[in-house]
C-alpha cells in the first residue's frame, strides 16, 4: 500500500482489510458466528456495498478463513482455526510488538537466495513475503531484518510453488512431492544471523536496506488523518471510526520493518502515531461495542 492510500476515503478502503479488523475485534476469542445480514449493516456505515461484503465473505470461505453455519434462512459466518491464527498475529502486532523497537539485541537475520529463471514467480513471491516480513534488500540477492526472524513459514508457503513453465499435469498435487519441493527451496535459500563488524555500521545497514523516509511518510499520513480533535467527522458513528482506525493502523504496522529505535531520527513519527492510535482505540471502544451489540446477530457455537 502506497503512502497515498492513507488519504483514501472511508468507502474506498479494501473490504477485506476492513473485514479483518472487524473480525479481529468482534469474532476473535468468541465462540460465535455472525449473521451475514448484520455484517452488511455494519459495513454500510463504511460505504461498502452489500455485493462487496458478500463477495468478500465468499472469498474468505474459499481461502479457509471463514466457515458457514446455516440456521433457517440465515447464513452465519465463523472464524476457522487458520483465521484465528492470522488475527491473533495481527493482535500481537498491534498491542504487544509496538511501533518502536527499543529492545534490539544487535543481531540481524540475513536471507540470501538465487532461484533459476524457471522459478520467476516463486522468486517474486519470496521477495514480496520478505518485504511483508520486515526484510529490506541490502544488495542483490541479500535481504536483512533486525533481530532473529523465523523464515520457515515464509519458505513453507512457497514449498508447493511450481516452476513457471510447468505443465498442468506436472503441477498437479498427485505429481508433486512436498519433500522434494522443500529440498528445492533449501538448495536455493540461505538463512543466517549475524552482527555488523567494522567497517560496517548498523546505521549504514538501516540506511541502505530500508527507505526510512517512506516509512516515516506513512506514519505522518496516519497522523494527518487521525491526530485531530474530531477525526473523520463524516463517519456516522464510533463503530465506523473504530474499524477504520484499526484497519489503518494494522496496515501501517505490518509494513513497518520494526527498525532499531537507536538508528532512527529522534522525532520518529511512529512514537506519536502509536500514542494517537491507543488513545483513540480506547475512546471509541465503549460506544462502538454498544452499537455493535445492537446491530450484530450472533450464533453461539
Amino acid at each position: 500500500m502506497s503512502t497515498g492510500d492513507h488519504d483514501q476515503t472511508a468507502g474506498s478502503m479494501r473490504p477485506q482489510s476492513l473485514m479483518f479488523s472487524f473480525l479481529g475485534i468482534y469474532a476473535l476469542d468468541r465462540r460465535t458466528a455472525i449473521y451475514s445480514g448484520s455484517v452488511i449493516d455494519v459495513f454500510a456505515r463504511l460505504g461498502v456495498s452489500e455485493e462487496a461484503v458478500r463477495s468478500t465473505l465468499a472469498r474468505m470461505v474459499k481461502r479457509n478463513l471463514l466457515e458457514r453455519h446455516r440456521r433457517g434462512r440465515k447464513m452465519y459466518f465463523a472464524l476457522t482455526p487458520h483465521a484465528a491464527e492470522v488475527l491473533e498475529d495481527g493482535r500481537r502486532r498491534v498491542w504487544e510488538t509496538g511501533a518502536v523497537n527499543r529492545d534490539w539485541d544487535g543481531t540481524w537475520t540475513m536471507v540470501g537466495f538465487s532461484l533459476p529463471d524457471s522459478r520467476r514467480s516463486t522468486r517474486h513471491d519470496l521477495r514480496s513475503r520478505l518485504v511483508w516480513g520486515g526484510f529490506g534488500l541490502l544488495q542483490s540477492g541479500l535481504w536483512i531484518a533486525p533481530g532473529a526472524k523465523d523464515v520457515t513459514e515464509i519458505l513453507a508457503s512457497l514449498d508447493h510453488a511450481s516452476p513457471d513453465n510447468a505443465s498442468p499435469d506436472n503441477a498437479s498435487p498427485d505429481n508433486a512431492s512436498p519433500d522434494n519441493a522443500s529440498l528445492d527451496m533449501a538448495d536455493h535459500v540461505t538463512v543466517l544471523t549475524a552482527r555488523a563488524f567494522k567497517p560496517t555500521e548498523a546505521a549504514d545497514l538501516v540506511r541502505k536496506a530500508f527507505d526510512i523516509e517512506q516509512i516515516a511518510a506513512r506514519y505522518r499520513a496516519f497522523l494527518a488523518r487521525w491526530d485531530a480533535s474530531l477525526p473523520l467527522p463524516e463517519a456516522p458513528d464510533d463503530l465506523a471510526r473504530q474499524l477504520l482506525l484499526h484497519t489503518d493502523w494494522l496496515q501501517l504496522v505490518r509494513q513497518d520493518p520494526h527498525l532499531p529505535a537507536e538508528h532512527l531520527p529522534g522525532d520518529w513519527p511512529a512514537i506519536r502515531a502509536e500514542q494517537v492510535f491507543q488513545t483513540l482505540a480506547r475512546d471509541y471502544q465503549p460506544r462502538a461495542a454498544e452499537t455493535a451489540g445492537a446491530v450484530l446477530d450472533t450464533l453461539a457455537l
